[in-house]
């Protein structure tokens, strides 16, 4: 009998399906003549990163040999997409598969990261991770968590190395074990890493399920290995033009834009980062679980390293911008027997599309019972092809600035007043020419701004709804609760107001004081 066996589809190099016995099913899994099996998952997460910043994506001056690796035995998504272009939010859609209007969390978390205020900030929203604990996973964090609370474990995860905050020095970082604060030593990129190295190692003999969650490439772009930084040294950066100012520009374009050594120290910081992915996949394979595990790697937001005049992702500019640069980011799955290698798809996809496509993946779509504005991608992920209707679209949000992107046209709309963007990505992929004002395009506005708000109604939570908050990119302050609704929940302090009431960065920050701050806020 092979009953308690995993039964695994794979494929030849010829194409042809095969089929093979792979690992230990556990109990109570199977289920008529289909077989569940409970593939472990490793979970990698980089910080700051667009799909620009990864060789398998065509940039053919940083080096990142391991993502490049399993993009060639994966699948590569050229068209995936953050929920919204700043880190909590996003982190939040991608472990509850709801929008930031939903979940309420709407900026990056300035209060409440540890005592004697620390709140978690997704209390009462189910994880994915709650899901798969109960199911026998366990679950274990190695690095950023930035959704309040540091200090303890939460959302299903019983192992527990936190950062205390966003992002910090990259060197001799304060890390949380388990609710105890204890000074870590070196570099924190190699930090995380040993810790998931430890977790793979105690845990290898049980389904697992481990995030390892980098604050690479996230600033301050310096305290990263002197012999990388090094190597870039003659680099021409041709893949991060340092355009002509954006008018909408905040101070960190007053502090990177033409800076060389903060693009050394970009790159650097996403090359080191690569060489720790490095020593998971290989400690994967030292401890036979390659075959049995499920390796994700993608960025909570996309960023720019002086593309369209500026630095930064969705706040880099006030009002927020929703450039694909900012809204793009990395997504690559492998798993080997049963995700087939090689492949890259163009279908439109968003972080909102994990939860479901994760839990189906691992046999678990039932029990999520999920209701969210995602869909699952298991079948496109296991080989299957995928119906790709014309009318397939993505939706962002920041705050009071949403999105409606097709394959040809992407809507901006800020609430109350403007300013509103559109952009032919056919004819201007590189979104240069607003043609919000442009006659000929009206019946398109009037369209994709119908679609934007039915959709946003379909499933905005009245208390957390964005497009009424005055978020701004400062950072959130609180939860929003019964008792907090409003404005108190959010940071206004890079505002200023001209005398003709359109508000803008506050650009007169002292770059001193400015980098300093940048090294502790995301």
């Amino acid at each position: 009998m092979i009953d308690r066996n995993i039964i695994l589809r794979y494929y030849n190099s010829s194409g042809n399906e095969k089929w093979l016995l792979a690992g230990r099913q556990t109990k109570g899994t199977s289920m008529g003549n289909k077989t569940k099996y409970r593939p472990n998952i490793v979970f990698i997460l980089s910080d700051d990163q667009g799909p620009w910043a990864a060789g398998c994506y065509g940039n053919e001056e940083i080096r990142t040999p391991n993502i490049d690796r399993l993009a060639a035995e994966g699948l590569l998504f050229e068209n995936f997409f953050c929920t919204s272009p700043v880190c909590s939010p996003a982190r939040a859609t991608i472990l509850t598969g709801k929008l930031p209007s939903q979940h309420g969390v709407h900026d990056w978390i300035r209060e409440g990261n540890m005592p004697p205020y620390a709140a978690f900030y997704l209390e009462g929203v189910r994880c994915y991770t709650d899901i798969l604990a109960e199911q026998g996973w366990k679950c274990g964090l190695t690095g950023k968590w930035h959704l309040g609370d540091s200090m303890n474990p939460q959302a299903g995860f019983s192992d527990w190395f936190c950062h205390r905050k966003g992002a910090g020095s990259y060197i001799d970082q304060p890390m949380i074990r388990d609710g105890v604060l204890e000074q870590t030593e070196g570099y924190i990129t190699d930090v995380i890493t040993d810790e998931a190295l430890r977790f793979l190692d105690v845990n290898k003999q049980m389904p697992f399920y481990l995030s390892v969650h980098y604050t690479a490439p996230h600033s301050p772009w310096t305290g990263h290995p002197e012999a990388i930084v090094a190597s870039y040294e003659e680099c021409r950066f041709d893949s991060c033009p340092q355009e002509d100012r954006h008018p909408w520009a905040g101070p960190l374009t007053s502090l990177s834009h033409g800076n060389r050594e903060h693009l050394k120290g970009y790159f650097a910081a996403v090359t080191a980062m690569d060489a720790n992915i490095g020593r998971i996949l290989d400690k994967l394979e030292e401890l036979g679980l390659q075959d049995r595990t499920l390796v994700i790697f993608t960025s909570d937001n996309g960023f720019s390293c002086g593309h369209h005049g500026f630095w930064g992702k969705g706040n880099g500019t006030f009002p927020m911008n929703m450039y694909d640069n900012s809204v793009k980011v990395p997504m690559l799955v492998r798993h080997p027997g049963v995700i087939p290698p090689g492949r890259r798809t163009g279908a439109l996809m968003s972080q909102y599309d994990i939860f479901p496509t994760l839990l189906e993946y691992v046999g678990m779509a039932e029990i999520g019972a999920y209701d969210g504005p995602g869909r699952s991608h298991c079948k496109l992920w296991r080989g299957d092809s995928l119906e790709e209707r014309e009318d397939v679209v993505v939706y962002d949000e920041y705050g009071p600035v949403r999105m409606i992107r097709t394959r040809q046209w992407k809507y901006i709309h800020r609430y109350p007043f403007g300013v509103h963007e559109l952009y032919d990505l056919k004819r201007d992929p590189g979104e240069r020419r607003n043609r919000i004002e442009d006659q000929s395009c009206r019946a398109v506005v009037r369209d994709l701004r119908t679609r934007l708000s039915r959709w946003f109604e379909r499933f905005v939570d009245p208390v957390r709804d964005g497009s009424r908050l005055p978020i701004s990119g400062s950072g959130q302050l609180r939860r929003i609760d019964a008792t907090y609704t409003g404005e108190e929940c959010f940071s206004a302090d890079r505002i200023v107001f001209e005398e003709n009431g359109f508000p803008k960065v506050n650009d007169r920050i002292d770059l001193e004081s400015f980098q300093k701050a940048a090294e502790i806020s995301p």
